[in-house]
């Protein structure tokens, strides 16, 4: 059965266990999670001694797994059984394969019938089965499955608000953006630097954009939300001075993402300015944002008209691809970006 990440986390807290686990997914946090919580919290240290295995898919094949799945639990109520990178079980996918002249997968006569007192977990990370193949078929009819799936970018920071008050801390609006244009989709390394921070910070703390700026190392002037706020307010000097400072630490700040971030700036904007309701709670829904911004785009909005900000999509694209080295010429990613923040602007 396929199942959420709260429901699978909930019911391990609750001591629900399953014979099989199969966690897969594009996002590795949410499975080291899940797999970190069942190899810390369903056996003691004593039990851990004889009934906890933990295997590596390079290392393994998938008669080792069943056979080791199969034994019973020493002194113990279970027997827990991890199989990490499982994504590199290479005979779990071949002998999946559909052939009728093939006999049975081992693994899907094993699922059928598992060692009840055996808790078997397999972690196959950055990639799915074939939903259209019997294996991935039967595994979701006897297995407990989780499908752990890249959170979009307009997804993170309410991602980061529920991760924080499960932890009984908050965050504002624009610390939470700044860490989500500074850190992107990658959850663990967000996971990472909340953590830094909430070792500082009593719990109960708001982390405000202070803190951020001296504790992560972002700068406080020149980072990617202040070239959008600059740009947004056509300040003209100001963005020239990021774009500057961009352009002399191009190696923490590559074309290629500056380019990224301001794609999605602008295409905010533009889908604002073609809304007819632009009322706060709507403009909010439609654009995926927090409603605390509406005002920033209600402002960057008369500062660019709508063939304007067609325009400035156009030449993102373009130095998009001239960020991957197609027809960029002999420019280095700092010239490109002036140039491309020049033509934003003028």
């Amino acid at each position: 059965m396929n199942i959420e990440y709260s429901q699978l986390i909930a019911d391990l807290k609750k001591k629900i266990y399953h014979p099989v686990y199969f966690l897969m997914g594009e996002e590795p946090y949410f499975i080291d999670t899940i797999s970190d919580l069942i190899e810390n919290t369903i056996l003691n240290e004593n039990e851990k001694e004889f009934n906890q295995t933990v295997l590596y898919g390079g290392d393994t094949d998938i008669l080792r797994i069943i056979a080791t799945a199969k034994r019973f639990p020493m002194m113990s109520p279970w027997q827990v059984v991890i199989v990490k990178e499982a994504q590199h079980v290479r005979d779990l996918t071949e002998r999946g394969k559909e052939d009728p002249g093939k006999q049975k997968h081992p693994f899907l006569t094993y699922i059928e019938n598992p060692q009840k007192l055996t808790i078997l977990v397999f972690c196959y990370k950055y990639k799915t089965l074939d939903k259209r193949t019997s294996l991935a078929k039967n595994i979701a009819k006897y297995a407990v499955v989780f499908e752990s799936k890249k959170l979009y970018e307009n997804k993170i920071p309410d991602w980061i608000v529920q991760y924080l008050k499960s932890k009984n801390y908050t965050i504002g609006p624009r610390a939470c953006l700044m860490l989500t244009e500074y850190l992107g989709t990658d959850i663990g390394r967000i996971v990472n630097e909340l953590n830094k921070l909430m070792i500082i910070l009593p719990e109960k703390s708001e982390i405000t954009v202070e803190h951020i700026q001296t504790h992560i190392n972002i700068s406080k002037d020149y980072n990617s939300f202040e070239l959008q706020n600059a740009l947004g307010r056509k300040d003209i000097l100001k963005a020239n001075r990021i774009v500057n400072y961009f352009s002399e630490n191009t190696k923490d700040y590559p074309l290629i993402v500056s380019v990224s971030s301001l794609f999605g700036y602008f295409s905010k904007l533009l889908n604002y300015q073609l809304l007819n309701d632009k009322s706060k709670s709507n403009a909010a829904s439609a654009l995926g944002i927090n409603p605390f911004f509406i005002g920033d785009y209600e402002q960057a909005a008369k500062q660019y008209s709508l063939p304007k900000l067609k325009i400035i999509i156009s030449e993102l694209r373009e130095y998009d691809l001239k960020s991957k080295g197609i027809g960029n010429g002999t420019a280095e990613g700092g010239e490109l970006l002036k140039e491309l923040v020049f033509k934003i602007l003028h």
